[in-house]
């Protein structure tokens, strides 16, 4: 007599449990992610509140002599300095440490069983902790310069889901990647450096003339103009959230074809 057993369950079944699961436990990824700050900076006085101080002193400096160079009142380029440099900071930090992923969890992995997702959440968290101290750094600034600021500040709150969510599957994606080809991370700090300089962070988008409108087609452009425009009182760009919104489907939808397909083998690659 044959017995009919279940059959296994697929490679998608298996993605979507390990993001849920991760999604769930969220008491770990979190924990694991301040105990990631608090081992970086053991023995600091400060700990992470360097990273302000840091930012107070770039911000200082790049203001005075930018503001110069672009012809802009102090006033109105530090805030606009100040906002694109905390949120390039949390942007491009997690696509850099994204690489590491799964590499730096080399012996989690390979000795505890949890979902792979948790390594993904806990870079997001990690840096959001981060940003959370650099922060603190706005208010001062646009309190100093009397920068007004309306209702349509709120909508900084979904921008920052978003920005959060992509973190989650870029982190996915580069961390499966940089486990595979490991020459993979410093490609991506290199490119993650020059887009730097070609995005308007340091410089007002103004100053490209009749290329302004087509700025918010870079995802990391727009990424930081959903946050910042409505900081300093003033709409995003026209494509800025539609760019960002398809990013977002697209990312997740590419990344989970890519994990489900990849999942199994992460362990054999670190």
């Amino acid at each position: 007599m044959h017995e009919n057993w279940p059959a296994p369950p697929s490679r998608s079944t298996l993605a979507r449990a390990d993001l849920a699961e991760g999604v769930s436990k969220f008491w770990m990824w979190s924990a694991m992610a301040t105990q990631d700050i608090r081992m970086r900076y053991r023995g600091s006085l400060l700990g992470p509140f360097w990273l302000t101080i840091s930012m107070v002193v770039m911000v200082a400096a790049m203001g005075l002599i930018y503001a110069r160079l672009f012809n802009m009142e102090a006033e109105h380029y530090l805030p606009f300095l100040t906002i694109g440099l905390v949120v390039w900071g949390f942007v491009s930090t997690v696509i850099t440490e994204g690489c590491q992923t799964f590499l730096s969890a080399q012996n989690v992995i390979t000795q505890v069983r949890m979902p792979f997702s948790v390594h993904a959440w806990r870079n997001v968290y990690r840096n959001l902790l981060v940003m959370a101290h650099n922060v603190l750094i706005i208010p001062l600034v646009m309190i100093a310069f009397t920068v007004p600021v309306g209702w349509t500040a709120i909508t900084i709150v979904p921008a920052l889901v978003l920005l959060a969510i992509n973190g989650f599957w870029v982190s996915i994606m580069l961390g499966m990647v940089s486990a595979r080809y490991r020459d993979v991370p410093p490609i991506v700090a290199s490119f993650v450096q020059v887009i730097f300089f070609v995005t308007p962070i340091f410089w007002p988008p103004e100053a490209v003339g009749p290329w302004k409108d087509i700025l918010p087609l870079n995802p990391l452009f727009a990424a930081i103009d959903v946050v910042r425009a409505p900081l300093l009182g003033k709409e995003p760009m026209a494509y800025s959230w539609p760019v960002l919104l398809i990013v977002t489907i697209v990312g997740c939808a590419g990344t989970f074809a890519m994990f489900a397909k990849f999942r199994p083998r992460i362990a054999y690659w670190i």
